[in-house]
């Protein structure tokens, strides 16, 4: 259970990561009057927070959903 608890940390943590990697892409100036603003950085940290932890959150049941198929197979 705690491990289950660690890999879902790690996972959410590099989903963020790789999201805000991602939103680096994104051009900001055309929806921003300040695209190089606190409020800009600010906005692209909540997405990639939100981005990341729905991602993470999608994994994380995906793996629970093929454990839950191994032990019904098992049956």
């Amino acid at each position: 259970m705690a491990m289950s608890g660690a890999v879902n940390i790690i996972m959410s943590l590099v989903f963020i990561g790789l999201s805000f990697w991602a939103l680096q892409a994104f051009r900001f100036d055309l929806f921003l009057k300040n695209p190089k603003g606190g409020k800009a950085k600010l906005l692209q940290i909540l997405l990639s927070i939100m981005i990341g932890g729905a991602v993470a959150s999608f994994f994380s049941e995906y793996y629970g959903w093929t454990k839950m198929l191994q032990q019904i197979s098992q049956q």
